[in-house]
C-alpha cells in the first residue's frame, strides 16, 4: 500500500480551504483517509499553515511520500524530509 501525505479540499466556491492528510494514494483527492496532521488556508493574508511536524515526521519516517505541494509547505515550517536511499 502507497501512502501519501496530500491535500483534502474543504470550503465554499472559490474560498478554498485544505486540511493535510495521510491517505492511501488509490483514494480519491476528497474521500478516506488515514489522518489529519494539519491545515493549509490560501485565502487569508498571511497565509495559515498549520502542520503537526511529529506527526509528520513520523508518517514520512515510515515511507509517507508528500505531494509536491505539501512538500513545499513541510520545507516552510522546517520539517525535514527523511527518505530511505535504500527503498
Amino acid at each position: 500500500m502507497s501512502v501519501k501525505i496530500r491535500l483534502k479540499r474543504m470550503g465554499s466556491k472559490k474560498k478554498p480551504f485544505y486540511r493535510i492528510v495521510v491517505a492511501d494514494s488509490r483514494s480519491p483527492r476528497d474521500g478516506r483517509f488515514i489522518e489529519e496532521i494539519g491545515y493549509y488556508n490560501p485565502v487569508v493574508e498571511p497565509k495559515v499553515v498549520k502542520i503537526d511536524s511529529e506527526k509528520a515526521a513520523k508518517w514520512i519516517d515510515n515511507g509517507a511520500k508528500p505531494t509536491e505541494t505539501v512538500a513545499m509547505l513541510l520545507k516552510k515550517i522546517n520539517v525535514d524530509e527523511k527518505r530511505d536511499e535504500n527503498k
